[in-house]
């Protein structure tokens, strides 16, 4: 008796619906992943970088381990 069914969950949503539009609930969807996004960019360090940009820095890196290594031997 406690647990909701799907039909339960549909009711509340067409409730919200009614209650709250459609172009109030978009507008409250987008603020909320800007927030997201904000707190993501927030947490990052300075001067880490983005993971697209590592995998650049490491191919230079080996590459030019791999130069050293030839003009060594």
């Amino acid at each position: 008796m406690g647990a909701w069914g799907i039909g339960h969950w549909i009711v509340v949503l067409l409730i919200v619906l009614v209650v709250f539009g459609t172009k109030r609930l978009r507008n409250a969807g987008k603020d909320l992943g800007e927030a997201v996004k904000g707190f993501k960019e927030g947490m990052r360090d300075p001067d880490e970088k983005p993971a697209g940009q590592l995998g650049n820095e490491r191919k230079a890196e080996s590459q030019e381990q791999s130069e050293r290594d030839r003009a060594q031997h």
